[in-house]
């Protein structure tokens, strides 16, 4: 086989407190906690037990409708000395209805308002396609329009953010290949990540390598594959479910999460798993004092199917009912 590039991980998995160094120098923990599909009444203590856990990054977006709920938590943790601020990396998102140039900066203000923050370790564009702005307080989702500021305009108002001291770091999500590659030659300010799908079923290789070649962080927004709630919701196979996950589990003494989030890790990618569990946050963290070995990843790779699952949501039905949908189950923002 031909050799090819692929960049080795940016942390050391041996530190007791592993993180990436982001472009900029500055450090982000690489186990996350991901608060989509959290309901209301439930992702404040889900936060507060996140953080009593040991999670010091937390990733967050104003389509999840929960960040005024999450802001009341973090004051919390504040007031009761659970955490400092300085001790947390916090990832924002900048939604699709908001990427008019005016639009992102109140966008980004509004998040944190809502976060009752100052700033924003890391803020992300969320998708990369531009609706109609909606309304601050009403991200748009359904009958969804298009909007006419390219994206290109949006970094531009997201590098803004940087210089004005409101984000440390900009990034982007869901950004496929040549996407990606498209905003590194034009960004005046690089981006330092790209949150996107990728777990075992659909590893992304060439992405991946990209980014990492170019210093540019991989966070893995859905590493189980999107677990049992979307095998429930659209029949999809799962990895959690899959043969050589439970051998490769069975013989670590681990669960197949475990080891599914520890794969993504030994491929240099910082990962996000969720839930509002206490025992599965402990577990999702409990992942640093094992390892795979060479065999058993090429075993995992020999998974991939090549196929997005659609997670985290894709926009696709978002557009029904507008003029702007262009199948019967919406746009593919990615065809």
């Amino acid at each position: 086989m031909s050799s090819y590039t692929k960049p080795a991980p940016n942390f050391d998995l041996s530190s007791p407190s592993p993180a990436y160094t982001l472009a900029s120098g500055d450090k982000m923990p690489i186990i996350a906690y991901g608060t989509f599909r959290s309901n209301p009444g439930e992702v404040g203590p889900a936060v507060i037990e996140a953080l009593k856990a040991g999670y010091r990054h937390l990733d967050l977006a104003h389509m999840y409708g929960n960040e005024e709920e999450i802001g009341k938590a973090l004051k919390q943790a504040f007031d009761e000395g659970i955490v400092t601020r300085e001790e947390l990396f916090i990832t924002g998102k900048l939604w699709n209805s908001d990427h008019d140039v005016d639009i992102v900066p109140q966008a980004a203000a509004h998040s944190l308002n809502n976060l009752q923050l100052d700033y924003f370790d890391l803020y992300l564009i969320h998708f990369p396609v531009c609706w109609k702005h909606t309304g601050l307080a009403t991200p748009g989702w359904g009958a969804s329009e298009l909007g006419d500021t390219p994206l290109i305009d949006t970094w531009r108002a997201m590098e803004d953010l940087v210089e004005k001291g409101v984000c440390k770091n900009i990034g982007v999500s869901n950004y496929p290949m040549m996407l990606m590659h498209d905003l590194v030659t034009q960004a005046k300010i690089q981006p330092v990540c790209n949150q996107i799908e990728v777990h075992a079923y659909y590893q992304r290789e060439s992405l991946v390598n990209y980014c990492l070649s170019r210093n540019i962080c991989v966070t893995a927004h859905t590493p189980l594959g999107g677990g049992v709630l979307n095998s429930e919701t659209w029949d999809t196979p799962i990895p959690l479910k899959d043969d050589i996950i439970l051998e490769i589990a069975k013989k670590h003494g681990k669960s197949p999460a475990q080891v599914l989030l520890r794969s993504l890790l030994q491929r240099g990618i910082v990962i996000l798993p969720k839930s509002v569990k206490p025992h599965r946050m402990a577990e999702n963290k409990d992942i640093l004092d094992f390892s795979l070995t060479e065999t058993e990843m090429k075993k995992i790779a020999t998974l991939d199917k090549y196929v997005s699952y659609k997670t985290n949501p894709n926009p696709l039905s978002s557009f029904m009912g507008g003029p702007d949908a262009f199948s019967e189950m919406g746009t593919d923002i990615f065809d």
